[in-house]
C-alpha cells in the first residue's frame, strides 16, 4: 500500500485500504440503481436455493443414501464450512479478473457441483460434490454485491446491495419450497438438478445483460482480512455468528421440527410452511432495512432478535397444528431474515473504508454459523430430539442479543 493509502486505512482503524470508487453505470435510472443489476439477484437466488434447499429434503436424502437424518444434515455443514473458508480465498485469487468473468465462472462451478451431486452414488461422493458447489457460491455472492454497488455508485450503494440481498432471501420463499416440492414428487436428486438449472438461467442473464465492470485494484488476502484486527468488527462478526447459529438450528432441521404437523418427509405441507416463512423473510429484509435507516441498526437488531427468540421458544407449543406452525413460521421468517441487513449496516458503519471486505467476512460468519448449526443440531437430535434443538436455538439468539449490547456498551461507538 502507498503511504497515503496506509494513512487512510489507519484513520478508520481497519488496517485495510479504502475501496476504490467506480464510476456508476450511466444507464442507471434516476433512482440510481440500474435495472440490469437484477440479474445478480437471480444469481444469489440460485445460491440461496442451493444452500437451503437440502434442509427440506433431508429425510429423502437419508433414505436414499442409507444414513440418518442427522448425517444427511452434514451436507449443509460441509457446504457452509467450505463457503466460509473459500469466500475470502477465492475473492483474493480472482481479484484481478473482470467482474463478469468471475460471476460467470462462479455460476458454472455452482451448476457443475449440483449436477455432480445429483449423479454421484454414495454418501462420501455426495459430500465431496457439495464442496464444489460451495466454491461456486463463495465466488459469486461477494462479487455480486460489490458489482451491484459499483454500477449504482456511492450514493445508491446500500439500495443496490439490498437488491442482491433480496435475491438471496427470496430463495427461501420460492426456490426452497419449489425444490422441496419437487423432491417429494420426483426425488431429491431432481431437486439438485433444479438448482443447477437456476444457476444456468442466471448465467445466461449475466452474460446477456450485465455490462463490463473492470476489476478493482488487487487486494491481497492479508489485506482482505485486515478488518479482523478491529475489535468493533470482530465483536459484530461474533454477534452475527451467534445469532445465525440459532437461526440455522431451526432452518437446517425445519423438516424435523415441523414433522408433527407435516408428517414424515414433509412434502406439500412443508413446502407451504417454507413458502410462508420465505415471504415473511422478504418483507423482513426490506422493512427492517428501512427501520435501521430511521431508528438505528442496533435498536432494530435488539427488537427483532428479542421477538425471534420468543418465536423460536414457542415452536413446541404453537407448532402442533398447521395454523400454529404457519403463524410461528411467519414470525420466524420475518425476524430471522430481518436481522441480516441491520447487521450489515452496523459492520459497514464500523469499517466504512472496507465495506466490501467486511460484508464478505460477514458472509463467512453467517455460513460458519450454518455449519455450526448443522453439527450442533445433529448432536442434539441424536441425544435429545427436536425439543432440545429448539431450546438451544432460542438460547443462542438470546446470547447473540446479549453480546450485541455488551459490544455496544464496551465500545461506546458501535451503531
Amino acid at each position: 500500500m502507498t503511504d497515503s493509502t496506509t494513512r487512510a486505512a489507519a484513520a478508520t482503524g481497519t488496517g485495510a485500504p479504502p475501496e476504490p470508487e467506480t464510476p456508476p453505470d450511466p444507464a442507471a435510472p434516476s433512482g440510481g440503481v440500474p435495472a440490469r443489476t437484477l440479474v445478480l439477484a437471480a444469481g444469489t437466488f440460485a445460491v440461496g436455493t442451493d444452500a437451503f434447499v437440502v434442509a427440506g429434503v433431508l429425510p429423502e436424502i437419508g433414505r436414499d443414501l442409507h444414513v440418518s437424518v442427522a448425517a444427511a444434515g452434514q451436507l449443509v455443514t460441509v457446504f457452509s464450512i467450505a463457503y466460509a473458508v473459500l469466500s475470502p480465498v477465492l475473492a483474493a485469487l480472482t481479484g484481478t479478473w473482470p467482474r463478469r468473468r468471475v460471476l460467470l465462472t462462479a455460476l458454472a462451478v455452482l451448476a457443475a457441483g449440483n449436477i455432480a451431486t445429483a449423479l454421484v452414488p454414495g454418501y462420501g461422493p455426495v459430500l465431496a460434490t457439495r464442496v464444489l458447489a460451495a466454491a461456486g457460491a463463495a465466488m459469486f455472492t461477494p462479487i455480486a454485491g460489490a458489482t451491484a454497488a459499483a454500477l449504482a455508485g456511492p450514493a445508491h450503494r446500500a439500495r443496490a446491495l439490498s437488491y442482491v440481498s433480496v435475491g438471496l432471501v427470496s430463495s427461501t420463499a420460492l426456490g426452497v419450497p419449489a425444490g422441496t416440492l419437487l423432491g417429494s414428487v420426483m426425488s431429491w436428486r431432481g431437486t439438485m438438478l433444479f438448482v443447477a438449472a437456476l444457476a444456468a438461467v442466471a448465467a445466461v442473464g449475466v452474460a446477456a445483460l450485465l455490462p463490463a465492470v473492470p476489476a478493482p485494484p488487487a487486494v491481497r488476502l492479508r489485506d482482505r482480512l485486515a478488518p479482523l484486527s478491529d475489535r468493533r468488527v470482530t465483536s459484530l462478526l461474533a454477534v452475527a455468528a451467534t445469532l445465525f447459529t440459532g437461526v440455522y438450528l431451526v432452518q437446517n432441521y425445519v423438516s424435523v421440527i415441523f414433522e408433527p404437523v407435516t408428517g414424515d418427509g414433509g412434502g406439500r405441507a412443508l413446502a407451504l410452511l417454507l413458502f410462508v416463512s420465505g415471504c415473511a423473510g422478504i418483507a423482513g429484509n426490506l422493512i427492517t432495512g428501512a427501520w435501521a435507516d430511521r431508528l438505528g441498526a442496533r435498536r432494530v437488531v435488539t427488537g427483532v432478535a428479542a421477538v425471534l427468540a420468543a418465536a423460536v421458544a414457542l415452536l413446541p407449543v404453537l407448532g402442533t397444528t398447521l395454523l400454529g406452525a404457519a403463524t410461528v413460521a411467519t414470525v420466524y421468517g420475518f425476524t430471522a431474515w430481518g436481522i441480516l441487513v441491520p447487521m450489515q449496516h452496523r459492520l459497514i458503519a464500523a469499517a466504512p473504508s472496507a465495506a466490501a471486505l467486511v460484508v464478505s467476512l460477514n458472509a463467512s460468519a453467517v455460513y460458519l454459523a450454518v455449519s455450526l448449526a448443522g453439527g450442533l443440531g445433529a448432536l442434539l437430535l441424536r441425544w435429545s430430539g427436536s425439543g432440545a434443538l429448539v431450546a438451544a436455538a432460542a438460547a443462542l439468539v438470546l446470547l447473540g442479543l446479549a453480546g450485541s449490547e455488551i459490544a455496544h456498551r464496551a465500545s461506546g461507538r458501535l451503531p
